[in-house]
């Protein structure tokens, strides 16, 4: 039996709503019970109740307790009280407005709310308010306490104890060794497998993609959070870590990449945001049984990019890895400078700067991933004054010169350079994999070079050495430039560079700050 025509069965009229659990055999048990073996349901002809703050629950398993059917109405708005019927599977629920009550209702229509794994049905009640006995103190602390975490105070101590039990349904989640994109519909992906994921905001905090993220019940973020925490999205890399959040209801105004709520569709998309390609959207709904780990992080992490709206058409994105970048300085640049700038997200195959247009470049990277890669980190970042634009391009390979053919060193083809970084699989480079920041990671530094040798070595590269510190062993350290755009100057000019006695320095970007 459908749960659809379950709830329009399931619905009551009359004031004897509330006093059904005085009375084992009043019509609410024979209608659910005319309801659960299918043919006898469409004889029922029931009315719908009209809109109202106060909402009915049943179906809900005997261990639910008030915090999990809380937890229901939370992304909603306020709860004002709750009455649960024990013996009956059934609550009573009074939102703060009759516009929330109706919010979720709406919601819980097309999206089937589940307590502790089990479906259960909503719907409006003929009651407009609860009176219910004040006496009961573990409700009222309960509701006393998630109305003061969502009003944004405290709670005071005796109801500590009390929140503890309904835990947050929203979990804080930070990606590290962020080797593919991660967007916020792979976490929508992952995550809905435990439940009804309601609202994501996404954020870069520390240089680290960070995210918040809501269920609609508090249960199925405990389990999401067991499951997932230190789990790799894909393999060796992309690795979740997963806090409670102290907020227990997420405020998204817009539904674009980097923030949806899925409880509003029509929400607009923000400023300049592009907001979701509907048949991405659609292809990333549909819930496959499949783990995203077992994907493969190829089509996975283009696919994200392609819905992140950071691709033209979604098809482009699985099957070239070479990028177009443009404005170029063309007075600067040269494919050694590319080569070593790219080389920080994938490896460098080839580079071509284009004979009539100079200030344009095709790379090649060694795959679609590392071309998603490269463009999601550098575009729009400052390499030797100008503002660079980073895309995939047509081109599936970049051509080599015609043989005997000059075009005056502006090709050059890196197919066997010992400097790529990611030849080994499962190299330790692939974990740390930032984007551009002021901050620099130097390693390989030979034990006889100094602090000052170093501070010296990146200010002649046109930069302000604004800190710097070395780690325990000396042959690491960090050292902080004053801008981004001097520290991607210094990383092309000085990675690779030649420290005497045949070491050369490494140079990469930290998510760590001095």
């Amino acid at each position: 039996m459908d749960g659809i025509s379950d709830v329009a069965v399931g619905v009551k009229r009359g004031s004897d709503e509330l006093s059904m659990y005085n009375s084992p055999n009043s019509g609410m048990s024979s209608i659910s019970d005319g309801a659960s073996n299918g043919s006898d349901s469409k004889k029922l002809r029931v009315e719908e109740a009209p809109p109202s703050r106060v909402l009915h629950i049943r179906k809900l398993p005997n261990e639910a307790s008030e915090t999990e059917v809380i937890a229901l109405g939370l992304p909603f708005g306020k709860v004002t009280n709750i009455l649960t019927l024990k013996g009956k599977n059934q609550a009573f629920l009074e939102m703060g407005t009759e516009e929330a009550a109706i919010t979720m209702v709406n919601y819980y229509t097309t999206v089937t709310p589940h307590v502790r794994n089990a479906p259960v049905f909503i719907q409006y009640s003929n009651h407009k308010e609860l009176k219910t006995d004040a006496g009961n103190q573990r409700t009222q602390a309960v509701l006393q306490a998630v109305s003061a975490v969502q009003s944004g105070g405290s709670p005071s101590s005796d109801v500590q104890e009390a929140l503890a039990a309904a835990s947050s349904p929203v979990l804080r989640i930070i990606i590290d060794n962020m080797f593919y994109p991660v967007t916020l519909d792979v976490l929508q992906q992952i995550f809905s497998k435990f439940g009804t994921v309601m609202k994501i905001i996404t954020f870069t905090k520390n240089n680290q993609f960070q995210a918040l993220l809501q269920f609609s019940d508090p249960v199925n973020a405990q389990q999401a959070k067991l499951a997932l925490d230190g789990q790799n999205i894909y393999n060796s890399c992309c690795t979740l870590r997963i806090d409670f959040s102290k907020l227990v209801n997420l405020n998204v105004k817009y539904n674009n990449d980097k923030s949806r709520d899925y409880t509003r569709p029509e929400l607009p998309a923000g400023d300049g945001q592009p907001s979701l390609d509907p048949t991405v959207a659609a292809a990333f709904s549909k819930d496959s049984n499949s783990l995203l780990g077992a994907l493969n992080p190829l089509s996975a992490a283009a696919a994200a990019a392609a819905a992140a709206g950071r691709v033209a058409l979604a098809g482009q994105a699985g099957s070239s890895g070479v990028l177009l970048v443009s404005n170029l300085n063309e007075e600067m640049v040269t494919p050694q400078s590319l080569f070593t700038l790219f080389g920080v997200y994938g490896d460098v195959q080839r580079v071509k700067i284009l004979y009539n247009k100079k200030d344009s470049a095709l790379i090649q990277m060694s795959d679609a991933n590392q071309a998603q890669l490269a463009m999601s980190h550098l575009n729009g970042q400052k390499m030797y004054g100008k503002i660079i634009r980073v895309t995939l391009s047509k081109h599936q390979t970049v051509a080599l010169p015609r043989d005997g053919l000059d075009d005056q060193g502006l090709t050059k083809d890196y197919a066997n350079s010992p400097l790529h970084r990611f030849k080994k699989p499962g190299s330790k480079n692939f974990q740390n994999i930032f984007p551009p920041s002021a901050t620099l990671h130097l390693s390989n530094i030979p034990q006889d070079v100094t602090e000052d040798d170093l501070r010296l070595l990146f200010s002649n590269a046109g930069g302000t050495v604004k800190a710097f510190k070395f780690f325990q062993d000396r042959k690491m350290a960090l050292i902080q430039m004053s801008t981004v755009e001097e520290a991607i100057q210094a990383l092309i000019d000085l990675h690779n560079y030649n420290m005497g006695g045949n070491q050369h320095l490494r140079v990469s970007f930290s998510k760590s700050t001095i």
